[in-house]
């Protein structure tokens, strides 16, 4: 087994490093043509990880060298504050000719990231219909599915034969090259449906073209936001899905790319959103603007932190008079916070779902309830064995102190995580249903929360059991 490992090492370390030799090519003192055929040998998502490694020097070398299609490839690869910079750094009829390569959602966001006024001179170079295409895509706001589409597909009418959809489909993949599906519109421009494109290359010329159509083929409008699409995108493997605008216009496509960019992007806020955040940070984020995400949230929680110490404050006989229950103060908090935690993760997924009923809600409920009192119950049990014993062998208590505080605590167990279970669903549908996003409002207020129901419970219930009914104070 050590071996595999050890040989497998080796071939990792074997591999060469792209970037490394991308980057010694373009600092040799070959010719420009040659530097320029070396490149192509490499995939342009290496060629962009190189960009990163050389100084502005070396790289406007490259933009020199390389022609502005081949730059586009690589600006596709890039993240797009990066490209925006690059383009920066280019004279602004080479940087228009770049553009005008680029995929016109790309464009649009990478022009959005340099200065106002080089951007107004890299558009007036552009031609009409690009210009066009960028500030359509422009046009939209960020959280919009159409500021993700690209105007690179291929459409055809209904009305036309098989021949000469196909003589379309040559026409118009000088210029676009996502042909995998073929668009249909009618004539005024309305959506249709969608050809497979070894459907169309393999029917025969005198087959009507609207037995290859697909009416059923899934679509959006291109103001809807992409939270409200993420779903219908990611359950459709499809290579591009159709934009439309509110008229049924056929505007654009969104590429399975753009799709799993949207997906990725889509966690990322949901991930910052769960850790209490307005919005991700990023490394080169001022101290200011991440303090203001995060502080009214921590404010709102030590707020709330206050009270549960309020709350343990109230239990102060009860501590005095069993101090030993104080160690396993944790042991309640962790698994109620954990079971709030697990709750919140499958009601947020749930909650994706728009069309969930009232009555699908409170099965939700129900049902998260009786996970929670099943998995309490197992775990309150162990509890009471283990805590118990613990306590008898290493504490040296009696067996009926000993078995009662260990009995205590499996019941707190029980009730903390029935109740956490509840807390942790209800509470993002509660913020669903006053129009605040649950990821935002629910992640770190749940686990405040539950640590409060943890605390009234464990406290509540050693008051009630061991000093008023055992009488073990």
């Amino acid at each position: 087994m050590s071996e595999n490992i050890n040989e497998n090492e080796q071939i990792v370390s074997a591999m060469p490093d792209r970037a490394e030799e991308i980057v010694g090519i373009i600092r040799s003192s070959i010719s420009p043509g040659a530097v320029k055929s070396k490149l192509e040998d490499y995939h342009a998502n290496d060629i962009a990880d190189a960009l990163e490694l050389l100084n502005a020097q070396e790289r406007k070398k490259l933009y020199r060298i390389c022609p502005a299609d081949m730059l586009a490839e690589i600006f596709e690869y890039s993240e797009e504050e990066t490209a925006g910079a690059y383009l920066d750094e280019m004279d602004i009829s080479k940087a228009a000719e770049v553009v005008s390569e680029l995929e016109t959602d790309t464009a649009a966001n990478v022009l959005h990231e340099i200065d106002k006024q080089k951007r107004g001179l890299i558009i007036e170079l552009l031609g009409p219909e690009i210009r066009d295409e960028i500030r359509l895509i422009g046009s939209f706001d960020e959280d919009e599915i159409g500021s993700r589409m690209t105007t690179n597909y291929i459409s055809v009418k209904k009305t036309v034969g098989v021949k000469e959809a196909m003589n379309e489909l040559v026409r118009q993949a000088e210029d676009n090259d996502n042909i995998s599906t073929i668009f249909v519109v009618e004539d005024d421009g309305d959506f249709y449906g969608a050809i497979d494109l070894k459907d169309l290359i393999t029917a025969r010329s005198k087959t009507p073209l609207d037995e290859l159509i697909i009416t059923s083929f899934p679509y959006v409008y291109a103001h809807e936001s992409i939270d409200d699409c993420i779903e219908k995108l990611k359950d459709y493997s499809e290579s591009m899905i159709p934009v439309l605008d509110n008229k049924n216009k056929l505007l654009g496509v969104i590429t399975a790319q753009s799709i799993i960019e949207v997906v990725d992007d889509e966690m990322g806020e949901d991930y910052a959103r769960l850790a209490g955040l307005t919005a991700e940070e990023d490394l080169k984020e001022p101290l200011k603007e991440s303090m203001k995400k995060r502080l009214p949230w921590l404010l709102a929680l030590l707020a709330l932190g206050m009270l549960v110490s309020g709350v343990v404050g109230v239990f102060e006989k009860v501590i005095a008079q069993l101090t030993l229950i104080m160690a396993f103060q944790s042991l309640i908090l962790d698994m109620a916070g954990n079971v709030g935690t697990q709750s919140l993760a499958v009601t947020i997924r749930v909650l994706m779902d728009e069309n969930l009923t009232f009555k699908q809600k409170m099965h939700l409920v129900g049902k998260e309830m009786r996970v929670g009192a099943c998995n309490g119950l197992l775990l309150g049990i162990i509890s009471f064995v283990f805590v118990g014993l613990y306590i008898m062998l290493f504490k040296h208590k009696t067996a009926v102190f000993s078995f009662a505080v260990s009995g205590c605590i499996g019941v707190s167990l029980l009730l903390a995580m029935v109740i956490s279970s509840s807390v942790g669903t209800l509470i993002p549908l509660f913020f669903k249903k006053i129009k605040i996003d649950p990821a935002v409002a629910s992640g770190p207020l749940i686990t405040t929360i539950n640590d409060l129901v943890a605390v009234v419970t464990y406290y509540g219930m050693s008051w009630i059991l061991l000093l008023n009914v055992l009488h073990l104070g």
